[in-house]
């Protein structure tokens, strides 16, 4: 076998292999052989069909079978003995291809980049602790009775958390618009359902009152015709309604699948659910700074066929996630809308894994449970949940695959310089946001 390798452009190379014509033409004639003993043909007996029968019959597609079976084989045994690592599936093409002569195709593909890992040591990174308050706890009990809260109808002027029922028209340029117009619309005063400026003015006004006010779209509003525009409003309140919280009692406990049978215990739930909520956002916000300077520092070519992969399942995602069309096809989304992301992801796929090769990272079986417990915490029976993904296979591999990365950034944590820094459930919020 002949083997010459090019390099197109970049990652992408064109691989030419030539085998001796005796390798195609004697499989070619062995297969011809087998056929001949069990073909049938009217007016032959079986296994007496003569060859040149057979060969006319069935020899051009025997020889693109063998010619296809032995392009793969071939293309396999060439990358080995080239040591290339395609990224993909190859691109193949015959360029000579007649009987009695050297066979000889082309395999146009990509391959994997080879990536330097840089060192981790000249790294810097900020690690946040979160530390929730009983003031914190206070807040999101009552914001959970805020959520349950009902509304009694008052006769005074609407304030800051009530609720209000309204009829109202939209105009913009004096002209009414699309979605601009509805009656019976019931919007709590400060929970910003509307947009910027159109609860603000309605504070103080009392059933029956009418008034138009002026607000401003959003300049990254969804709808086109509408960003950045001065728009006015005729308000007409229908009623206001004054909110009235919930006692904290066992049935509202219960209604928030809380295994607490009091107040102390319903709030210890909060605390521990606030502080896992702090956590996770603080690691998800370090992770991402490290993966940044992963990329920052480690340039990496993308190549298109991983790429053209990772685009196919964020379609597949994006039709699974906003509820599309059981029908619809992944592929009809625009895949430009998706080539950014895929690349990125590909990009940190590469360099991660060059970082678990290199330092031969693996899920160890104390992380997997400890990250098994954790996430089988927030359920109600843990120990079925850990049981589910202990015997399903494809799903411990998720995981696995999860805490392997995990693995990753502790492995750059630990060689870089880090500072850490306490702060409130508030903050860490509102820097994991940021």
């Amino acid at each position: 076998m002949q083997i010459s390798v090019e390099t197109t452009s970049g990652l992408e190379r064109r691989m030419t292999i030539g085998l001796p014509a005796a390798n195609i033409d004697a499989e070619v004639e062995t297969r011809l052989g087998n056929a001949a003993r069990g073909v049938r043909i009217d007016g032959f007996r079986p296994g007496k069909v003569p060859m040149s029968v057979v060969r006319q019959r069935f020899g051009a597609g025997i020889r693109q079978e063998v010619i296809g079976d032995v392009m793969r084989n071939s293309f396999v045994e060439a990358i080995t003995k080239e040591e290339l690592k395609p990224a993909g599936v190859p691109s193949v093409e015959p360029t000579k291809n007649v009987k009695g002569q050297d066979f000889e195709f082309t395999a146009t593909f990509e391959v994997y980049p080879e990536i330097e890992l840089a060192g981790f040591d000249g790294f810097k990174f900020k690690k946040y602790e979160s530390e929730v308050a009983d003031v914190d706890v206070d807040k999101m009990l009552e914001s959970l009775q805020e959520q349950r809260a009902t509304y009694k109808s008052v006769k005074r002027k609407s304030k800051k958390n009530d609720q209000v029922t309204i009829d109202f028209v939209g105009r913009v340029d004096g002209e009414e618009f699309a979605g601009g117009k509805a009656e019976g619309q019931k919007v709590v005063l400060g929970s910003n359902q509307m947009i910027p400026g159109f609860e603000k003015g309605i504070i103080g006004m009392k059933a029956g009152e009418e008034q138009t006010i002026e607000v401003k779209f959003p300049d990254d509003y969804q709808a086109e015709d509408l960003k950045g525009k001065d728009a006015q409003f005729d308000i007409k309140v229908i009623e206001v309604g004054a909110p009235e919280l919930p006692e904290v009692d066992e049935e509202f406990i219960k209604s928030f699948q809380s295994s607490a049978s009091d107040l102390e215990g319903f709030k210890s739930d909060i605390k521990g659910n606030m502080e896992r909520e702090a956590r996770q956002a603080l690691t998800g916000m370090l992770k991402n700074e490290i993966i940044e300077k992963l990329l920052e520092v480690n340039k990496v070519d993308a190549p298109s066929a991983l790429v053209s992969e990772e685009i196919g399942r964020l379609q597949q995602q994006a039709v699974q996630q906003y509820g599309g069309n059981a029908q619809m096809d992944p592929s009809s989304l625009p895949a430009e809308l998706f080539k950014d992301q895929a690349e990125r992801r590909v990009k940190v796929g590469l360099v991660m894994n060059e970082v678990i090769s290199k330092y031969e990272l693996k899920a160890e079986d104390e992380a997997v449970d400890k990250y098994l417990t954790e996430m089988a915490s927030v359920y109600q029976e843990p120990q079925t949940v850990i049981d589910y993904y202990r015997n399903n296979p494809q799903q411990l591999s998720q995981v696995q695959a999860v805490v392997v990365e995990e693995a990753v950034i502790n492995k750059i944590l630990s060689e870089s310089k880090v500072t850490e820094k306490t702060v409130g459930y508030d903050e860490a919020l509102k820097l994991s946001r940021a």
